[in-house]
């Protein structure tokens, strides 16, 4: 794209811009360079003029390489290159700052704190959308919760179990006694209940001391409020907001990876908070000595602190979990596909949700009471898409199909050999082609120890080595039992 150079200053500048624009990006180049920066062309001098040392530094030190090649590519030559910086008003409108956000303005510099912000990459490739959300960060004053439409979770409503009984005991204590125990990181895979307990937390203090300043933030909140205050000159006052609080609770806190700026701001508010004895609450995907992209600072400060994880809920905790969103729907949901949902969609909590939203939907839309036929029906594409493999719930009706027993038989706390063999058999499967857990299959039929489990793993595995006969089907050995079974199960 090289142009004539005795072409005038204004067609030279605009297809430096498009040049720009095709090497680093238009959204990019637009975002530094639109409104904030004059280009002009000084015989073999290319100026770039900014309002302030800040922004000088910035664009020298992450657009210099960029600004020499797309002038080398335009004029066929290569130029000098000067960032001024112009007190006159004359760049553009960047003399006046800007009065309301605008989508295709970047966040103006704040020349105030030089030493402590260092603009990154990160920060730059969201501070169009930090313009253009509609939901906006919580107010400043008293106590904040985010633009929901929904209300927060509640604790009482939080379903306990193995897989997170550390993170709920950490949560109450962190309520009852704000500063003891921070910061406090509960961290966890998706659909786990993170964001439940942290809500939860917020709603409970808030309840228990409604004189605190509580403030809930998702991290995409903080950085998009945080470039805000950026492009408004408002740090001061953000500040003053975030470091102010009694409890300060930010959700999915590994967004923040790659955000320099917003790393160094989340730190120093932490280290404020923590210097004062304030209650901080964050959740994460990872433990925190897994978030090295945080930077060594930050996980060093959430590691200091108490840091629960949470796993996959087992069996009793999606049964629950099941129970408690049928009934804030007021659905009747009959036991056995209340424990179908629980065992059949094993991987997280939402997964169980969109279950009953699902049943729910297809029983009112065909006008059929909610049973077992209806949520094979209606789960059927969800169970294709989200399950793995074979699950406790197939095994469960592959042995009662074999052994020609009643649905719930299994479960039950018949310990009689016409139902004990199937049983044990059921958990040898189990441990054969799911991966449960040994507590979760013990669980699953009829709440039994995974002592049990492992006892009846080995019951089997002694009746195959001795080839011992099935009770149930006379003149048959437990291996062709397990071959019609897998038939059953499609894995044979």
């Amino acid at each position: 794209m090289v142009q004539d150079v005795t072409c005038e200053a204004d067609d030279i500048i605009a297809a430096l811009r498009v040049g720009l624009g095709e090497r680093v990006g238009a959204t990019r180049a637009d975002l530094w360079f639109g409104r904030r920066a004059r280009l002009v062309v000084e015989s073999d001098l290319l100026v770039v003029e900014v309002p302030n040392e800040f922004y000088r530094d910035w664009l020298r030190r992450n657009f210099r390489a960029d600004l020499l090649a797309v002038s080398q590519s335009v004029l066929g030559r290569t130029m000098e290159l000067e960032f001024r910086v112009t007190t006159t008003g004359s760049v553009g409108d960047v003399a006046e700052p800007a009065k309301s956000p605008q989508v295709d303005s970047p966040p103006q510099p704040s020349e105030a704190s030089p030493n402590t912000l260092s603009m990154a990459r990160g920060d730059v490739s969201d501070a169009n959308a930090a313009h253009s959300r509609s939901q906006r960060p919580v107010s400043s004053a008293g106590n904040s919760a985010p633009n929901r439409r929904r209300p927060l979770a509640e604790m009482a409503n939080f379903v306990v179990g193995p897989s997170n009984r550390l993170a709920y005991a950490s949560a109450e204590l962190a309520i009852r006694d704000l500063g003891r125990y921070t910061p406090l990181c509960v961290h966890g895979p998706t659909g786990v209940g993170k964001t439940h307990l942290l809500e939860g937390i917020y709603s409970a203090a808030a309840r228990m001391q409604p004189r605190i300043c509580a403030i809930y933030q998702t991290a995409e909140q903080f950085t998009s409020e945080f470039l805000e205050s950026l492009h408004h000159s408002g740090l001061p006052s953000f500040r003053r907001k975030y470091r102010g609080v009694d409890l300060l609770v930010i959700d999915d806190i590994q967004f923040l990876a790659g955000k320099r700026a917003t790393l160094v701001e989340v730190l120093h508010t932490l280290d404020t908070l923590l210097r004062q004895g304030r209650q901080v609450v964050v959740a994460a995907d990872r433990a925190p000595a897994e978030l090295t992209e945080l930077g060594p600072e930050l996980v060093a400060r959430l590691s200091g602190g108490m840091a629960c994880g949470m796993v996959a809920p087992e069996y009793d905790v999606r049964l629950g979990i099941v129970r408690r969103v049928a009934a804030s729907l007021q659905m009747e949901l009959p036991d056995d596909v209340a424990s179908t949902i629980a065992a059949r969609f094993s991987q997280h909590a939402r997964q169980l949700i969109g279950a009953i939203h699902r049943l729910k939907a297809m029983g009112e839309v065909h006008a059929r009471p909610i049973t077992a036929a209806l949520a094979d029906e209606a789960l059927a594409d969800l169970t294709s898409s989200t399950t793995r493999g074979v699950q406790l719930v197939d095994i469960e009706r592959a042995i009662c199909d074999e052994f020609r027993l009643e649905g719930d038989a299994l479960r039950s706390q018949n310990k009689g050999k016409t139902l004990s063999q199937p049983r044990a058999l059921a958990m040898w499967l189990a441990r054969k082609h799911t991966r449960s857990a040994l507590s979760e299959i013990g669980s699953y039929f009829g709440r039994r120890s995974h002592t049990t489990v492992l006892a009846a793993h080995k019951r089997v595995e002694d009746l195959m080595a001795r080839r011992g006969l099935d009770m149930q089907q006379a003149g048959q050995n437990i291996e062709a039992t397990i071959r019609r079974v897998e038939q059953r199960l499609r894995v044979g």
